[in-house]
């Protein structure tokens, strides 16, 4: 038996599944110990070129040094004290308030599934209304409002589609689903709901289903329906703020949403996420506010360093110019080779995101990637695992590139991708 396999048997003894997370059990199962930079190590010793990137925070790496050197630097001051605030956290909040253009205010906490539930629970709070509008194919978090309609079979397209059981069914009745990138749908749906609607809220890219990127008319027209009716308009930046840029994808697109959630590479992998939006919003969560917003370990020091080592690196303008370069050759390589070998495939992506889609004809909404051949693009990822490659095996998952990788690592993988193929 393996060392791998052994220790997941041990697990498996005391925690449901032998996993704390429910997408973490995957084929094949392995079972890691070691990360640094671009790689991550299973127990029996193997070096794999990683891609999946814990779903993409460590965008700078794994265990950054200077990273690591700013944690281990205020954990030699201070834990967790619990009241007040902090000169760093005042530090990090102003640095946000800074980059992102919706940010007037910051608050933090340390998931995005608790900085989204924050951010519905303040637009139904600030709009007196209970429905909420999300977008097939995109994922909110945990919370019984959002967890529905994300990777949906065919028959459950245009219906609900909750995906576990124990939800609220008043919240999934009023959580309203349309298709994305489909500005027709949103207008009819404003003019037959609108002033009851709370919020949108949307993943600007639905990273969650690889890389589907919005028409810029879609995110435009949303901007302006939920103006028109008072909306709260979200951007669920999880994924893409810092990233993309560290003014998030709406730096990027020029489209201001009224609240922002952040998580994921805010922090290189420590937990840390945030809400930010405009100021009037933002004070009902103040002390005293009608809008109640707490946590123990919300602000905790280890994610503020964290987050200010890695924003500061962020910041700088070779950073995120090397990330989307990498990007850019992954996927130019990518298409090459499938096409060389004459593979229906569809390599998709933005900045350091990239995925291989096996189908034939451009991704714009969910109901596209119902042709993705799933069975081949697993299979191609547990084929390019055994040769070193990690890729998540799990149907229309993204890869990201981090700062750790180098030209040699794009290539060494283009070169395994083009083995796998023969």
């Amino acid at each position: 038996m393996s060392e791998s396999q052994a220790i997941f048997n041990h697990a498996q003894q005391f925690i449901p599944g032998g996993v704390s997370s429910a997408n973490r059990l995957v084929e094949p199962n392995i079972t890691f110990t070691r990360a640094e930079g671009a790689y991550i190590f299973d127990a029996d010793g193997k070096q794999y070129i990683d891609y999946h990137a814990a779903f993409g925070p460590p965008v700078l790496g794994h265990c950054h040094p200077e990273v690591n050197r700013q944690v281990y630097e205020e954990l030699s001051k201070h834990d967790l004290i619990g009241v007040g605030t902090s000169e760093r956290e005042a530090q990090l909040a102003e640095k946000i308030v800074g980059h992102i253009p919706s940010a007037n205010k910051v608050m933090f906490c340390n998931s995005g599934s608790e900085a989204t539930y924050s951010a519905l629970r303040l637009a139904k709070a600030a709009t007196g209304r209970r429905k909420i509008v999300k977008f097939q194919g995109c994922y909110h978090g945990w919370h019984d409002a959002v967890l529905m309609n994300v990777i949906s079979a065919p028959d459950k397209i245009g219906k609900k589609d909750p995906i576990s059981a124990g939800m609220t069914p008043e919240l999934i009745e009023d959580t309203l689903v349309l298709p994305f990138n489909d500005v027709e749908a949103a207008n009819a749906l404003f003019d037959e709901e609108g002033d009851s609607i709370a919020a949108v809220i949307l993943e600007p890219i639905p990273h969650n289903i690889g890389c589907v990127m919005p028409r810029k008319e879609f995110l435009q027209a949303l901007r302006d329906l939920t103006t028109k009716h008072g909306t709260v308009l979200i951007f669920d930046e999880v994924i893409t703020g810092f990233r993309h840029a560290v003014g998030g994808y709406q730096s990027i697109v020029g489209i201001t949403p009224d609240l922002t959630t952040f998580g994921k590479a805010i922090a290189n992998g420590y937990p840390l996420a945030a809400l930010g939006g405009r100021e009037d919003l933002m004070q009902y969560c103040r002390p005293g506010g009608s809008v109640f917003f707490a946590g123990t370990f919300n602000a905790h020091p280890v994610g503020i360093a964290a987050s200010l080592a890695t924003v500061g690196i962020l910041e700088q303008p070779e950073s995120h110019a090397h990330l989307f370069a990498m990007g850019d050759r992954m996927r130019d390589g990518l298409r090459e080779i499938y096409a060389r070998h004459d593979v229906t495939a569809t390599v998709a992506g933005f900045g350091s995101v990239f995925v291989t889609y096996f189908m034939d004809g451009p991704a714009n909404t969910y109901t596209d990637l119902l042709n993705n051949d799933v069975e081949t693009f697993v299979a191609h990822r547990r084929k390019l695992i055994e040769k070193g490659v990690y890729e998540l095996p799990v149907n229309l998952k993204r890869n990201h590139i981090s700062l750790a990788h180098t030209k040699a690592d794009i290539d060494r993988t283009l070169e395994i991708v083009d083995e796998v193929l023969s």
